[in-house]
């Protein structure tokens, strides 16, 4: 399993609507981010979607990834065949071997039996490319699990992330435990749970990796048995401070502390 970074480790520095910085990040800058913090992974995702470079700004940017032995996975949202279609090509033309999957998109909740055929019908288009699709609020891991075992291809599995299923009541242990067999990418995403102070009610806030709540080496460990997942990125909800300028400081030492912890975890060391 290979370590890297991605564009929702810097959130912030790339743009949240209403909050953009005064230079936001590009994919050359997470590229110099993976070299200044030693990692051969970049996952570029919605955030900073790829689909709308030039051909040659793109070519660059795969050509500079591939020079400094990086590799590259893309990732988007709104999960219909033509989209995904769109970017199986995408993920061909960089030299990604994975693309990440939200289904959901805006005014986009398709059913499960939905969400069945129409991967049923990208798989026929995947070839060496595989799909992953992330637990995200709505679906629980169990219904996840159903539709990449009803789909029945090796090419399509999951994005595991270790946080979002909070949103549909569901913590990490049954997310490993549903989904781990199916898990080609992880997202490390550490968080903190606090009882509000007048009790009526429970706050999750991000950390940095290895100072939250979860158990990187179990989950890693867990990982690794069932022998499918090829890669893990590091994720960060910063909670943004005074000004964006304050909070894309914050949210890069957050990434340098996390990556810190991480690193040894994968057999890696500065």
């Amino acid at each position: 399993m290979i370590l890297g970074l991605g564009s929702h480790t810097y959130g912030w520095a790339v743009g949240v609507p209403g909050h953009a910085p005064v230079r936001p990040m590009d994919e050359m800058d997470l590229l110099d981010r993976a070299r200044l913090h030693g990692v051969r992974l970049v996952q570029v995702c919605d955030n900073l979607p790829l689909l709308r470079l030039s051909p040659e700004r793109l070519g660059r940017f795969a050509d500079r990834a591939s020079a400094e032995g990086v590799r590259i996975e893309v990732g988007s949202r709104g999960l219909t065949p033509a989209h995904a279609i769109e970017m199986v090509g995408l993920a061909r033309r960089v030299g990604a071997d994975l693309v990440r999957f939200v289904v959901d998109g805006p005014d986009f909740h398709p059913t499960p039996a939905e969400i069945v055929g129409m991967l049923r019908e990208v798989a026929l288009r995947l070839g060496q490319v595989r799909l992953g699709i992330e637990n995200h609020d709505r679906l629980k891991a169990a219904v996840l699990r159903s539709i990449v075992e009803e789909v029945g291809s090796d090419r399509i599995g999951i994005c595991l992330d270790t946080a979002n299923s909070l949103g549909a009541g569901e913590g990490i242990d049954v997310v490993l435990a549903e989904l781990g067999a199916h898990t080609f990418n992880l997202h490390i995403k550490d968080f903190h749970v606090t009882r509000l102070p007048h009790q009526m009610g429970f706050a999750v806030e991000g950390r940095p990796a290895g100072e939250g709540m979860l158990d990187v080496p179990g989950l890693l460990a867990g990982l690794r048995r069932h022998g499918r997942c090829g890669s893990a990125v590091l994720e960060l909800w910063t909670p943004p401070g005074a000004s964006i300028g304050e909070t894309v400081v914050r949210e890069e030492d957050w990434s340098a502390r996390s990556l810190a912890y991480l690193r040894p975890l994968f057999g890696g060391g500065r």
